[in-house]
């Protein structure tokens, strides 16, 4: 079975809906999830806007990147003193 990729804004949506008072087991229904994936979403998203969802997924994504970048530098950093520890 293919995987149904939600946008920020539907999994907000969905949350949403459970928030206001529609049951949970009507939310998931409807919107063809699991009760799983609804409280995954929850844990992760609950109480958040769209917005503040968006913001959080671009600094996951850029993390890795980030902690990439910081060891190609330690490790940089760690080839220099090792050369520069050396005598001539």
């Amino acid at each position: 079975m293919k995987k149904k990729r939600f946008s920020i804004e539907q999994m907000v949506g969905v949350l949403k809906q459970a928030e206001v008072g529609v049951p949970v087991a009507e939310v998931i229904r409807k919107a063809g999830i699991s009760e799983q994936t609804f409280y995954r979403w929850k844990a992760k998203y609950a109480g958040l806007e769209v917005d503040q969802v968006r913001q959080m997924a671009q600094l996951q994504e850029e993390n890795p990147r980030l902690k990439k970048l910081v060891a190609e530098l330690v490790l940089d950093k760690t080839m220099l003193q090792d050369v520069l520890s050396k005598k001539w």
